[in-house]
């Protein structure tokens, strides 16, 4: 039972119940690959790329081509909230709580869901007939580093026009779809970063001055998503995210669902409940490239 609703009670001037600064639900949600998964686990086979075979004789036998096959595994996750408003509450506020008890519990899943998606950006996934084989991320290839700069002398630096540069060029050389959606996921900081960087020409500053003010959600190719809740690693450099949409996937068991009723064992107080079933991984390491940025 929530300890602070005593505030709401009516004996001033409270006429309504205010949601304090958060973010509001999900907000990559919508840039993955989402899939319904109605088991525990579920497996997402994948193909890999073969060669043909150049005809160098008449009546040749018919090469045959192995075409390796591979999976990835998602297990759902279950998450709920709940809170409860006494029914002596209730009669003391002159509105229902009940409805932004039950918007808050909503946009608490929703983050908890971002929060799952950016864990498996890059952490490891699972592989093979029966997910038994751990898949890390590829630091080697589909990192780049804090201190990255295309030319001259490096130092640590928040994210630059060079950094998406080489996203791009990996993403690129890694024959990431061009028609398959590519996005970048920072914080407010990493959106500022680039108004500073020396190396902007004067149309890249007019884009990034209109993707600052919000005027577009778009640069070099990728659209932008803010959320202030992106990892940072154990050297506290923040894992901005450059991924096309097809590599990373979001498995929902049980969408977000809010019941809303008396409580019998709690002399009829009011219990919120929201409730949902989720997982996510990483589809392909080729298609999702970290960006290390200094704060």
């Amino acid at each position: 039972m929530s300890v602070n609703i005593t505030t709401a009670f009516v004996n001033q001037y409270r006429a309504n119940v205010e949601h304090l600064l958060q973010q509001k639900g999900s907000r990559l949600r919508n840039i993955v690959r989402t899939e319904t998964q109605n088991a525990e686990f579920e497996y997402y086979d994948r193909i890999g790329s073969v060669d043909a075979v150049e005809v160098t004789s008449r009546h040749s036998d018919t090469p045959l081509i192995s075409t390796p096959h591979d999976r990835r595994q998602v297990s759902l996750r279950d998450f709920d909230w709940a809170d409860m408003i006494d029914r002596t509450d209730r009669i003391r506020l002159l509105i229902d709580p009940s409805s932004p008890y039950a918007q808050n519990a909503a946009w608490a899943l929703g983050r908890k869901m971002d929060d799952v998606i950016i864990d498996a950006a890059f952490g490891t996934a699972y592989s093979g007939k029966t997910g038994s084989t751990s898949v890390a991320f590829d630091t080697s290839s589909s990192q780049i580093a804090v201190n990255y700069v295309e030319s001259g002398s490096a130092s640590n630096s928040g994210l630059t026009i060079g950094k998406l540069r080489r996203a791009k060029q990996l993403l690129d050389a890694n024959e990431t779809d061009p028609s398959d959606p590519r996005f970048c996921v920072v914080t407010a900081k990493q959106i500022n970063d680039l108004l500073q960087t020396t190396e902007v020409t004067s149309s890249d500053f007019n884009t990034v001055k209109a993707l600052v003010a919000g005027e577009v959600n778009s640069f070099m190719g990728f659209q932008f998503v803010r959320t202030e809740r992106v990892a940072t690693d154990s050297s506290s450099y923040r894992r901005v995210i450059a991924f096309a949409k097809s590599g990373l996937l979001l498995a929902v068991g049980a969408d977000v669902n809010v019941d809303i009723g008396p409580r019998r064992d709690k002399r009829n107080s009011t219990q919120v409940y929201c409730s949902a079933s989720f997982g996510a991984t990483r589809m392909e390491e080729g298609k999702v490239i970290e960006i290390k940025c200094a704060e």
